[in-house]
């Protein structure tokens, strides 16, 4: 998505998305994914209209370091109980 392309009105949302040779321009009206963000990569589902991509549905990209808050707390504890382990291992006579 192009940064400082967003512009919303309510819930419609006009922005415009680039292969980095071209741009094109987006609008779409309802809510954005949390991750939706200037700069960052999206997928919107639509059909092109008069030179303008009408999108029906809106997916933010997230990076390859993303993680699920539940996957993160999952290995927040995994790694806990190992030390657990680790510091009774240790300590046995």
């Amino acid at each position: 998505m192009v940064e400082g392309s967003v512009k919303r009105t309510g819930v419609n949302v006009a922005f415009e998305i680039t292969d980095t040779a071209k741009a094109v321009p987006v609008q779409f009206s309802g809510i954005l994914p949390d991750l939706f963000k200037e700069g960052k990569g999206v997928v919107a589902q639509g059909q092109l209209e008069n030179g303008v991509f009408q999108a029906k549905e809106v997916l933010a990209k997230h990076d390859e370091n993303y993680m699920p808050p539940e996957a993160a707390e999952a290995l927040k504890n995994a790694a806990i109980a190992n030390q657990k382990v680790a510091a009774t291992v240790v300590s046995t006579p």
